[in-house]
């Protein structure tokens, strides 16, 4: 490639790259730099005050807990929701007038907006006149748990039972994208092995641990990297359904950013949030690539 054409290559990139220093680098480096200030949006005063937000927020109680709410929630929604995605794929893997309606079906939640999806499970999981303690009423569940002195499930309003909702919730809306990504993945299989599996009498669980599994270890491994992140970013259920309480037992890091900023106007505390969301979540993928990159089979 001659010097002129190399010059020009990078030429085309400019834009591309002037984007993602305006919209991406500048901003992170912008946090960072807030995250050592105190400043509260109303004046135009950024005080320098050292690591002092960073003390201040690692001493607060109710981080910590945000910190472990987003760290569980990540857990369970990552490995339930991908667990029970690559099942349903095995399952709507067949191509069906009934499968291919059940792949719609299931894909539905992931295209509607979770302002909807959340007035829909608000009143879902509605105490009194919700749907699902009337299922559990009917199916003699609720009759059950009273005998153990739970009258009734509070779903959202509870301590012990909110963050576990917004998982439920969470899951539900990402299993139609999840099982889709893997449907595809399985199509892609090569049919000749599972040709020779037969031949061999490999049984169904032999042929999916030693065979389907690895070969769509590329599509889980993408998988796992977005609902990591996912994960870690969400916000829009926990303002919608249950605003990080009762008690700040549901509230998430994201959500705890916002909050601090936008209703406290503590912008330099909320910076060392964001910071500590960006590191957080940057050394979660990079240990995911790390330690599983190299089990992951591209064919």
């Amino acid at each position: 490639m001659s010097r002129r054409r190399f010059n020009s290559a990078y030429l085309l990139t400019l834009p591309a790259l002037a984007g993602s220093a305006l919209f991406m680098i500048y901003p992170i480096l912008f946090a960072v730099w807030l995250s050592f200030h105190r400043w509260d949006m109303l004046s135009d005063t950024r005080r320098f005050v050292g690591a002092a937000n960073y003390v201040r927020v690692f001493s607060n109680a109710s981080f910590l807990q945000v910190l472990s709410n987003s760290c569980v929630y990540m857990a369970l929604m990552t490995t339930l929701s991908v667990a029970l995605a690559l099942l349903l794929a095995l399952w709507l893997n067949e191509n069906s007038i009934v499968k291919n309606l059940a792949q719609s079906a299931v894909f539905t939640p992931h295209i509607v907006s979770m302002v909807s999806v959340g007035i829909l499970w608000m009143w879902i999981m509605e105490p009194d006149i919700g749907l699902l303690n009337y299922i559990l009423d009917l199916s003699g569940v609720q009759a059950l748990l009273a005998r153990f002195g739970q009258e009734k499930i509070m779903w959202l309003e509870s301590e012990k039972s909110a963050l576990f909702s917004l998982v439920f919730i969470g899951i539900w809306k990402s299993l139609g994208y999840n099982a889709l990504i893997l449907i595809a993945g399985l199509q892609s299989l090569p049919k000749e092995i599972y040709e020779s599996a037969r031949l061999d009498r490999a049984g169904r669980l032999r042929t999916l641990f030693r065979i389907t599994i690895p070969l769509l270890s590329p599509s889980l491994f993408f998988l796992l990297i977005v609902n990591v992140t996912a994960s870690f970013q969400v916000f829009d259920s926990v303002h919608v359904l249950t605003r990080g309480g009762p008690l700040n037992s549901s509230n998430m890091l994201v959500h705890w950013i916002y909050q601090t900023g936008f209703e406290f106007y503590r912008i330099g505390e909320a910076s060392v949030g964001a910071v500590v969301l960006m590191l957080i979540a940057g050394g979660v993928t990079y240990a995911n690539f790390k330690l599983l990159s190299r089990r992951v089979h591209y064919r």
